[in-house]
């Protein structure tokens, strides 16, 4: 058989890369403006480099061409992407008010404090995994830590089961409250594209 005919079996991909897309509503407008600014903004940039890049003639040696038309694929797929995570999103507010064990117990979208065996004390919020931000705390719902706390109420022990070993958790508090996501911001870089453009 040829090496152009066979086919490798796609990896197995995680469960919340499947179905739904669950998300905060600040997460989601994220998503949102990304989108926008590669539409409205860093794709017709590079699209007038590529086209002054074709004027200049032989393409097969012009390295602004062929760099322009990788970076045209590289921005078409992460707009699918981001459109295809907008569509499957199912936005969950944890400012939304919660009854029964919903408003007790860990869901998306919970700050949750808990303790280690060693009694350090850690805080969480439980988030989309478009919204992961470590420095801020942001945990995807679909990690380790975010499945071992799922369910979970106030005084109950949980055991994570990470890459690093076992360990027992103490939850001391779960809440819902407004979650802050991290705003999109422009990459640096992009001004000078920006500029090109208005030309």
């Amino acid at each position: 058989m040829q090496k152009g005919f066979t086919r490798r079996p796609k990896a197995e991909e995680p469960a919340a890369a499947h179905g739904t897309n669950y998300i905060t509503p600040g997460g989601l407008e994220r998503l949102k403006e990304e989108r926008q600014f590669l539409l409205s903004k860093e794709r017709p940039a590079v699209v007038v480099v590529v086209a002054w890049a074709a004027s200049n003639g032989d393409r097969s040696e012009n390295a602004d061409y062929q760099y322009g038309k990788r970076r045209l694929r590289q921005i078409d797929g992460r707009i699918r992407f981001l459109t295809k995570r907008i569509e499957a999103a199912e936005v969950i507010d944890p400012e939304a008010p919660r009854t029964g064990q919903r408003a007790t117990r860990v869901f998306f979208g919970a700050t949750v404090r808990y303790a280690n065996a060693a009694g350090a004390k850690r805080e969480v919020c439980i988030v989309g995994t478009d919204e992961v931000n470590l420095e801020r705390n942001h945990i995807s719902w679909a990690s380790p830590l975010g499945r071992a706390l799922m369910k979970a109420a106030e005084d109950d022990e949980v055991v994570l089961h990470a890459p690093g070993g076992t360990e027992t958790l103490t939850v001391l508090e779960v809440r819902y409250e407004r979650i802050s996501v991290e705003p999109f911001r422009e990459p640096l870089g992009s001004e000078v594209s920006t500029k090109e453009l208005d030309r």
